[in-house]
């Protein structure tokens, strides 16, 4: 079976990865200060990071549209068999209603809400396209991805909430009370909707490896086969030290680290890091 694997730029998987494995991706779309921008390609974490720091807006981010969907769709469907496209979690944006919408008129192109985001969604994506290189078929690889979607497990751990605060998804009341005791909340992503779980406090670098600790005590539940440590712009040696934390265990045959986009990066801010993987 000739079929094409196809996510949105929020799934966050590194230019090597979408390479080998012959991944297309569609942007979403970042506005910052009345500019219209594609998530990256002409606009990246880094310049969403200064632009806040310099005094101006907190940027925001908007969904493929229903037309851009089509005319992504309509490159591909003639060069394969199927097209399958992974999208950002329903829950969170509209792109998984915009996709549907543009797929009706195509018989070969097949929509699937991930629940997740950044390499939750990355997990998903990665499990299509490992199984469409194995010449499964599109109906198989569709089977697959609903066992699996319910058992991938994402979180990050934020360094500060102001950016929650500023795009509307954290009050500022729990945003002081958390400055003020030092604590950095877990967000987790739970039935395809985003809500804050353990809190932990201290420097990041000590919560950080507190939070890997937690989520990887049960780890004789986790599929080995990967586990992506993402994170914004943060120190190196920080992100360094989680890596660390997470070979010493062994259990996993791939530590991929890669880098939050536009959107992960526009709602939770500069030091966020997360642990994403797939439970059994």
């Amino acid at each position: 079976m000739n079929i094409k694997i196809t996510s949105d730029s929020t799934c966050d998987l590194s230019s090597d990865l979408l390479e080998k494995y012959n991944i297309d991706i569609i942007p979403l779309h970042i506005e910052k200060e009345n500019d219209m921008f594609q998530d990256g390609v002409d606009i990246f974490p880094e310049d969403i990071f200064k632009h806040v720091y310099a005094g101006g807006a907190l940027c925001t981010t908007s969904a493929v549209n229903p037309d851009e969907y089509q005319l992504f769709f309509q490159s591909l469907v003639g060069q394969y068999e199927a097209v399958i496209h992974i999208n950002l979690g329903s829950g969170f944006s509209s792109c998984y209603q915009n996709a549907c919408i543009a797929a009706k008129d195509f018989a070969n192109v097949f929509v699937v809400d991930s629940r997740n985001l950044s390499t939750g969604q990355g997990h998903v994506v990665m499990e299509a396209a490992v199984k469409a290189q194995a010449a499964c078929s599109a109906n198989d690889i569709l089977k697959h991805l609903e066992r699996i979607i319910p058992k991938i497990r994402a979180s990050f751990l934020l360094d500060r909430l102001d950016y929650m605060v500023k795009g509307g998804r954290c009050s500022s009341v729990l945003a002081l009370g958390a400055n003020l005791l030092s604590l950095k909340p877990c967000i987790e992503v739970e039935d395809g909707k985003m809500k804050v779980g353990k809190k932990y406090r201290g420097t990041l670098q000590k919560c950080l490896l507190h939070y890997v600790e937690d989520k990887l005590e049960q780890r004789s539940i986790i599929i080995p086969e990967r586990i992506f440590v993402t994170h914004t712009t943060i120190n190196p040696e920080t992100a360094k030290s989680v890596i660390d934390a997470v070979n010493q265990t062994k259990h996993f045959e791939h530590v991929y680290e890669t880098d939050a986009g536009c959107t992960v990066s526009s709602h939770c801010g500069p030091g966020t890091l997360g642990i994403l993987f797939i439970e059994s």
